[in-house]
């Protein structure tokens, strides 16, 4: 009964300090790491998260972006930090494809972190220039099937999102379209419009000038549902693929270890900003998609969902881990 008693006690003593330090919380400001280069997509989200996070916890949130290895770099730095609460990190779907695209990391996509919430969410375009004698998604996957290989997609770089979706998309329809990776959606947006390539699986936000002004073609979109910007375009399940089904995000994440209650201070603050007006159409327009939040238990079981999938497709596609 004493033992039992001490035990309580020190437990009690654990529960008061965790509670003690979570109602302090923030005391000095707070770092948020991403993995990519100034001025991108994830370093515009974190920003436009930085600033009101910032008001709404009473201390400064510093961007600081870390670009290389595809966010492994960030992710790393983000996993071997103190688990206070004082250095998180945004990451993108990029962050799941890591474990099967390269042979070690210093980190494990899902157990050295903490999930706090997802913020946005957003889905692929396919399009092809508007000259391409394919008018819908089916008839482009025909000439595929008639000649295995002739169809070449750009993508922005091997082993992202944007690549595999496009090996998803040939091991579900049974087609084998080639890919050619280039660094970034700009290039190989420019290669389909100079005729170079037929295809290209781009992020909404990038693409859709060129698709408004008539230059590009739009066949379908990833996701389970269409997209606003674009409602005229069907889906790829819509288009004949049925579950088919592709989207990517950026969340919030910390350190393994960090304090539950840090972590549910983060996530409702994370809810609260996102649903002001103007920081919801802020983000949605950088990307091309839509807010989305989760609890820390959701954005978990998606990482780890999606980590299981893509380490799937990058091995059955055969792409060489690096």
């Amino acid at each position: 009964m004493k033992r039992a008693r001490v035990f309580g006690a020190v437990v009690a003593m654990g529960l008061w300090a965790t509670g003690a330090i979570a109602a302090e919380y923030p005391t000095r400001p707070i770092t948020l790491l991403h993995g990519y280069a100034p001025g991108g997509s994830a370093d515009t989200i974190a920003r436009l998260v930085a600033k009101p996070l910032s008001e709404r916890l009473g201390q400064a949130v510093v961007v600081d972006p870390k670009p290389g290895a595809g966010g492994n770099l960030a992710a790393a730095a983000i996993a071997r930090a103190e688990p206070d609460g004082y250095t998180i990190g945004l990451v993108t779907g990029g962050h799941a494809v890591a474990k099967g695209l390269y042979k070690s990391l210093a980190f494990d996509p899902v157990d050295s972190f903490e999930m706090v919430s997802n913020i946005v969410e957003y889905n692929f375009v396919l399009a092809v220039r508007t000259d391409h004698p394919a008018k819908t998604l089916q008839e482009l996957l025909t000439i595929a099937k008639q000649a295995p290989g002739s169809v070449k997609y750009g993508s922005a770089g091997i082993g992202t999102t944007h690549h595999l979706t496009g090996e998803l998309l040939n091991k579900v329809a049974g087609v084998q379209m080639a890919h050619i990776p280039y660094k970034g959606e700009a290039a190989a947006i420019t290669s389909v419009l100079n005729g170079e390539i037929p295809l290209i699986i781009a992020s909404p936000v990038t693409i859709a000038p060129q698709i408004r002004a008539g230059k590009l073609r739009a066949l379908a979109v990833t996701s389970d549902r269409r997209w606003d910007g674009l409602p005229d375009v069907p889906t790829v399940a819509e288009a004949g693929l049925k579950d088919f089904n592709v989207s990517t995000w950026a969340g919030i994440v910390a350190p393994k270890g960090t304090p539950p209650a840090i972590i549910a201070r983060l996530n409702s603050e994370i809810a609260k900003l996102v649903a002001d007006p103007e920081v919801k159409a802020r983000i949605e327009g950088a990307v091309g998609g839509e807010i989305h939040t989760s609890t820390p238990a959701e954005m978990r079981a998606r990482v780890a969902a999606e980590t299981t999938r893509w380490v799937g497709v990058i091995k059955e596609a055969g792409i060489a881990q690096q």
